[in-house]
């Protein structure tokens, strides 16, 4: 397993290995660069990179007008910002355009511990799948990290793709492309179905070796993209499982837990768990004692996995 690196670090690294495939990428930022580190980007390529000041709704309303002359905007700042002080350019001037804009929502979920509720961003996914045009794309890792940078900004239209600030491991073998619209069966099992998005992903790796030594043989899912959601992947692990089970770093409300539920509701209802944060706001404290809070530790999904199934 390659070593752990802050995904940020991954993100704006990336930024700066692709730059001359994509010579219109130019990199926008709300006055944290440091923070997102868009910052290499901008010592490798400062006359491609505009710092907006702490003015995210002027950002994005820029970004459309680069992405309407031809240019390929990456808009990076905290997701909460994107998501919610900077809805309504998103929603009016990108999603309605359906403009060729990337939005990089980076320290989200419970990863911007230090700064507490009013940072963490828990309902970012919720308000950007729920905008027409939007693709929403949610790395796990390293490799899908870099994957869904080049994935995003081949994709022609609207792109939010959501960062965490904690460090993250390499749980894919960099052999598989990152497909937009396409979930990766990790694990093909028979009983019980973990769809996973984000972060969480080894927390689900250690999970599932829990519920082995249970007796159980889950299958595991990894839902890179959200939007657009991949249906048939999801209808056949439900075909063969007693429990679908959703894990995510966001809200159950909105995010993963929800285009699950959407989806099973209408081609193959089965039970379905959703574990995440569970409609509250977070808090200061370490990113582990806050995992811990919400229940989102490999033994505590394993916990709630295993007491749903001795009452099936």
């Amino acid at each position: 397993m390659m070593a752990h690196k802050p995904m940020r670090l991954v993100f704006g690294g990336m930024l700066c290995e692709v730059a001359s495939r994509f010579p219109d990428m130019v990199v926008l930022d709300a006055d944290v660069s440091s923070s997102t580190q868009t910052k290499l980007f901008a010592q490798e390529h400062p006359e491609r990179f505009f710092n907006f000041g702490i003015a995210e709704a002027n950002m994005v309303g820029a970004s459309a007008g680069m992405a309407a002359a031809g240019l390929v905007p990456v808009v990076s700042t905290f997701a909460f910002l994107l998501a919610l002080r900077a809805a309504d350019p998103v929603r009016s001037l990108i999603a309605y355009n359906s403009l060729n804009v990337k939005l990089a929502g980076g320290y989200a979920g419970l990863s911007d511990f230090a700064d507490g509720a009013s940072h963490q961003s828990v309902m970012d996914i919720s308000v950007m799948r729920s905008m027409p045009n939007m693709t929403v794309i949610v790395p796990s890792d390293i490799e899908t990290t870099r994957g869904a940078v080049r994935a995003m900004l081949e994709h022609k239209g609207p792109v939010y793709i959501r960062l965490s600030r904690h460090e993250t491991g390499s749980y894919h073998d960099g052999s598989e492309a990152f497909i937009i619209g396409r979930a990766n069966t990790l694990k093909d099992g028979r009983d019980i179905t973990l769809a996973v998005t984000g972060t969480l992903l080894p927390q689900v790796l250690e999970c599932s070796s829990m519920l082995e030594r249970s007796g159980y043989n889950p299958s595991i899912v990894e839902y890179g993209t959200i939007k657009p959601f991949d249906r048939s992947t999801l209808v056949y692990h439900a075909k063969k499982s007693k429990l679908i089970v959703t894990i995510e770093e966001h809200n159950i409300i909105g995010g993963l837990g929800s285009a699950v539920s959407e989806c099973l509701s209408e081609n193959h209802p089965v039970l379905l768990k959703r574990i995440g944060i569970r409609d509250t706001f977070g808090e200061s404290g370490s990113y582990d004692e806050l995992l811990e809070k919400h229940r989102l530790r490999a033994s505590d999904i394993t916990e709630d996995i295993l007491e749903t199934m001795r009452c099936i």
